[in-house]
C-alpha cells in the first residue's frame, strides 16, 4: 500500500461513489474553505495503483506557527478493515507531523450504533463500537458533544425504492393532515435566485433572534449558493401567501359546511354531526378574522419561511430554516418538506436527511420541538460516531491548556 497526494479530479471520481460521501467531503466545501483562510489537500492510500481510500484535508495555522488539520467528514474508507484502517491513520499522522502539524481531528460520516425512530437501540442492528476502540488504540481522543463542529445525531429519512404513496402513507396522520391543509391552503413555494438570498437571511434573522442562536451572514448563503448551484445541488426555498385568496379558501370552506349543516335532518342521531360542522365553522370565522387582522396589518402577499437544502447523491440534506414567528399557524415548513421529499424520489436520492437533532430527547428540551417535527415524517435516528482527535505534537496539549485559561 501507497500513502500519496492526489490531485483534486482523482479525489471527486473515487469521493463521489464512495459510501461515506456527503456534501462536507467535497471539493465545493473544500473552496468554501480556501476562502475562509484554510489550506485544501487531498491525500489518498493506494493498492496495486488504485485509490481505496482517500480524503480531503483542511489544515490552518494557528499558536506558535503550528497547524490544525481537519479532515472534515472524513477520511472515506472501509473502517471495517483493520489493516486499511490503521496504515492509512499511522501514515496520515507521519503526514501532518511532516507538515508542522499539532493535531489531527476526523469526524466520520459513519454510523455508531444503528437507532429506531424513537432514539432506542435497534436489537441486533449495527454496530460501530470496535471502529471507536480501533481509533482510541490509534492514538485517537473522543471529543464531548459540545466541542464537536459538525452534529452527530440526524434524523434520516429512507426513501430508496419507494414511491410517493409509500412514503407519504407512513407519514404519522397529524404530519399528513399538515400538509394537505398547506396544499389546500393555497401556500406556494419559491425557489429563490443569489440576488433574492437576502429574503431567506431574513427569515433567519428574525429565526435566530426568537431562538437565541448565531445566524451566519448573508455572505455565507451566497458563497454556499456560488459552490453548489452550477451542479444543481442546493436550493434555497421560501414559502409565501395570498392572503386574498386563502381567505376566500376560507370563506369556501365555510359555505360547505354551512350547507352540510343546512342539509342534515333534525333527527337526535344527527347531534354528534352537528356539533362537530358548527365547531368547524366557528374554527373557520375565527381563522378569517385573524388572517384580515395579518393582511391589513402586512398587505395582501407575506413571506412564511425558509429553508436551505444540500444534494449531493445519495442524500438531500435539510440543512437550515427558519419562520417568521407570527404566521408560524400556516405550518408552511410541511409543504417545504414534502416538496423537497418528492424531488428526492424523482431524482433518485436514496436518503432523505433532516440533520441535526438532540440527542437527549427529552420533552423539557428547549429544542424538543425540532426533534417532534421532525419525527411527524416516520425516519429514524441515526447516531454517528462522532468528532476525534490526534494530537501529534506536545503543543496540543499546551495550546488546550491556554484555551482553558481563557475560557475561565
Amino acid at each position: 500500500m501507497n500513502f500519496t497526494v492526489i490531485g483534486e479530479e482523482e479525489f471527486i471520481k473515487f469521493s463521489r461513489n464512495h459510501p461515506l460521501i456527503t456534501f462536507m467531503q467535497t471539493t465545493n466545501v473544500g473552496k468554501l474553505r480556501q476562502k475562509n483562510g484554510w489550506h485544501v489537500e487531498y491525500v489518498g492510500l493506494k493498492h496495486q495503483n488504485k485509490l481505496i481510500a482517500a480524503t480531503m484535508l483542511l489544515s490552518k495555522k494557528r499558536h506558535f506557527n503550528k497547524y490544525e488539520f481537519y479532515a472534515i467528514r472524513g477520511p472515506l474508507l472501509d473502517y471495517h478493515n483493520e489493516e486499511i484502517l490503521t496504515y492509512f491513520m499511522e501514515e496520515l499522522k507521519k503526514y501532518v507531523k511532516e507538515h508542522n502539524g499539532y493535531v489531527l481531528r476526523i469526524d466520520p460520516y459513519l454510523m455508531y450504533k444503528e437507532r429506531d425512530g424513537s432514539g432506542n437501540l435497534v436489537p441486533n442492528g449495527i454496530n460501530n463500537e470496535f471502529v471507536v476502540q480501533n481509533l482510541l488504540k490509534l492514538g485517537f481522543h473522543k471529543l464531548k458533544k459540545e466541542k464537536e463542529e459538525q452534529v452527530s445525531w440526524m434524523y434520516v429519512l429512507d426513501i430508496e425504492g419507494k414511491n410517493e404513496e409509500e412514503i407519504f402513507k407512513n407519514f404519522t396522520s397529524s404530519t399528513r393532515n399538515n400538509i394537505r391543509k398547506t396544499l389546500k391552503n393555497g401556500i406556494e413555494i419559491k425557489e429563490l435566485s443569489r440576488d433574492e438570498l437576502d429574503q431567506f437571511y431574513n427569515i433567519m434573522l428574525e429565526t435566530g433572534k426568537r431562538k437565541e442562536f448565531d445566524v451566519r451572514d448573508l455572505d455565507y448563503y451566497q458563497r454556499m449558493y456560488d459552490a453548489f448551484h452550477d451542479s444543481n445541488e442546493i436550493k434555497f426555498l421560501v414559502t409565501s401567501l395570498d392572503l386574498s385568496k386563502h381567505i376566500e379558501l376560507l370563506e369556501e370552506e365555510k359555505r360547505e359546511n354551512q350547507t352540510k349543516l343546512d342539509n342534515l335532518s333534525s333527527a337526535k342521531y344527527n347531534e354528534g354531526k352537528r356539533k362537530n360542522i358548527l365547531n368547524d365553522i366557528n374554527s373557520l370565522e375565527k381563522r378569517i378574522n385573524k388572517v384580515k387582522k395579518i393582511k391589513e396589518q402586512d398587505g395582501e402577499k407575506i413571506t412564511l419561511s425558509g429553508s436551505m437544502f444540500v444534494m449531493t447523491q445519495p442524500e438531500v440534506v435539510y440543512l437550515s430554516s427558519g419562520n417568521y414567528s407570527k404566521y408560524m399557524m400556516f405550518n408552511s415548513q410541511y409543504l417545504i418538506q414534502w416538496e423537497m421529499i418528492k424531488y428526492a424520489i424523482e431524482h433518485g436520492y436514496k436518503r432523505y436527511n433532516f440533520y441535526g437533532i438532540p440527542d437527549n430527547f427529552d420533552k423539557n428540551d428547549k429544542d424538543y420541538g425540532i426533534y417532534a417535527f421532525k419525527t411527524g415524517f416516520n425516519g429514524c435516528v441515526e447516531q454517528l460516531i462522532g468528532e476525534y482527535v490526534l494530537p501529534t505534537s506536545i503543543f496540543y496539549y499546551v495550546i488546550e491548556m491556554i484555551h482553558k485559561i481563557r475560557s475561565k
